[in-house]
């Protein structure tokens, strides 16, 4: 998705393009924040090794908390997150 320029805007004021600007930025940050939590999510659930999948949980965890006190995701869509890796890790033998 080609990021919108500016110019594609309507905004009649210096502090409204100023407000795009920063709305754009913070964006693209969080998508980042928000992809590489996925991507530890699904490096937890590949992993088979009780010792290392504990080792995991506790980063991951802290990475949706980080997402959830952001309000990047819902602070129940993180605790239900949290909640089934870690039924996942402790289901590990």
């Amino acid at each position: 998705m080609r990021p919108k320029i500016l110019a594609d805007y309507m905004a009649h004021h210096k502090s409204a393009l100023k407000r795009i600007r920063q709305n754009q930025k913070r964006r693209l940050a969080n998508r980042y924040y928000a992809k590489t939590t996925r991507n530890a999510i699904r490096k937890l659930r590949a992993t088979t090794s009780k010792s290392e999948a504990e080792a995991l949980f506790k980063d991951v965890a802290s990475m949706i908390d980080k997402l959830a006190k952001k309000n990047i995701i819902h602070k129940n869509k993180a605790a239900n997150n949290k909640s089934s890796l870690a039924k996942y890790v402790n289901g590990l033998s």
